[in-house]
């Protein structure tokens, strides 16, 4: 465990983060709990310590759309436009005329497989410069803003072409409202939450919560890290599965321990053992993940987890086809949150493991480098 120790207290003393907090568990329980800095002046880094985890919401949104897979109520290959008839309405990006954007019918219709799967063809405007410019060009509110209207990005391709990372699983959330009834915070809520005993997750922070929220902090030119704003909207118009959370540490390993048990913790089941093997396959379809170049440097660095290697991405989370030497084993997945919250699960060896902080810009070479620093050691130890 000093190993693990080690790696969090080195980062936090050379400003390779401003603070952390590492976690591992197997099916039976935690393994390792660690922490290093302050989550905000004055107060330790710990277990209690809340995050914005962004896009570890997306495991979450694609979970709840399993579940109602998991009851036959849709499958994977249901077209989004059967469920959500204003889908139909989301038009490819052709390019531009000018300054004006050329949009035509997809050629392919959008699958929840599609959604899940990041080969829907939305992308973020941080990793596609023509989003961003398709953005200043229609007045298009960002996805971050809450609004209904913020859905309705055009596709970059045709649904099925590449992979692209973007708000698919934001769609995928709206259709679980859709097919179920409840709002994707209540069915969160009830089919997921509060079965699995995770009381500090949440789409609104509350009083107890807020006291334990970690400060965010960017990186700027000097090196140095300064305090920043950004945050999952309040009260918005639509919860969105993409990036709509707050959480812990503890919390979420709740989660990722029900995966890695084939649905259940604690005797309460959320899927079925064959719900859980059908969601961790790989989903891609003969595609694969392809290197995310960053057009917005102060938000986050350029990504590609395990250059070399076959990764793919199951209905619920990127996934590495072959080992990675020293770390996870072949067959894990994982994913994070832009403000490097990151997580992984590795049922070979079945484990399940979280390194947090909060702060700008994501995947920096310097988290990174703490990143695996960790998960070497949490194999050394392990």
């Amino acid at each position: 465990m000093s190993g693990m120790n080690e790696a969090l207290e080195r980062a936090v003393a050379q400003e390779d983060v401003p603070f952390a907090v590492g976690m591992v568990a197997d099916a039976g329980g935690i393994r390792y709990s660690g922490a290093a800095g302050e989550a905000a002046p004055g107060r330790a880094a710990g277990e209690d310590t809340v995050f914005r985890i962004f896009s570890m919401t997306k495991a979450v949104g694609s979970v709840a759309a399993m579940i109602l897979i998991d009851r036959g109520r849709v499958r994977f290959d249901t077209p989004v436009a059967d469920i959500l008839p204003e889908f139909a309405k989301v038009r490819v990006l052709d390019g531009f005329d000018g300054d004006t954007p050329v949009m035509r019918a997809p050629r392919v219709q959008a699958t929840l497989r599609h959604l899940a799967t990041h080969t829907c063809g939305f992308e973020y405007e941080f990793w596609n410069g023509d989003v961003t410019r398709y953005m200043e060009a229609t007045g298009h509110p960002s996805i971050l803003s809450g609004l209904k209207a913020s859905l309705f990005y055009p596709m970059m391709t045709d649904p099925g072409a590449r992979w692209g990372y973007g708000i698919g699983i934001d769609w995928l959330g709206q259709a679980v409202e859709a097919v179920d009834g409840r709002r994707i915070d209540a069915f969160c809520r009830e089919e997921i939450f509060e079965p699995l005993g995770m009381t500090t997750t949440a789409f609104e922070v509350d009083d107890a919560m807020t006291a334990n929220l970690c400060e965010l902090v960017a990186r700027g030119e000097d090196g140095a890290f300064a305090p920043f704003e950004l945050a999952p909207p309040s009260q918005p118009e639509v919860y969105g599965m993409g990036h709509n959370l707050y959480s812990t540490a503890p919390d979420y390993l709740r989660f990722l321990r029900m995966v890695l048990r084939g649905g259940e913790l604690d005797g309460e089941r959320i899927l079925s053992e064959q719900a859980v093997a059908d969601m961790t396959a790989d989903h891609m379809q003969g595609l694969a993940f392809e290197k995310m170049v960053t057009t917005a440097p102060a938000v986050t660095a350029s990504f590609d987890p395990f250059p070399g290697t076959r990764v793919t991405h199951s209905f619920a989370f990127m996934r590495n086809e072959e080992a990675i030497p020293g770390r996870r084993g072949a067959g894990s997945m994982g994913w994070a949150g832009v403000c490097n919250t990151h997580y992984w699960l590795d049922p070979a060896k079945g484990i399940a493991a979280v390194i947090m902080t909060q702060s700008l810009p994501f995947v920096e070479e310097r988290f990174m480098a703490t990143y695996a620093a960790y998960e070497k050691a949490v194999y050394a130890g392990l």
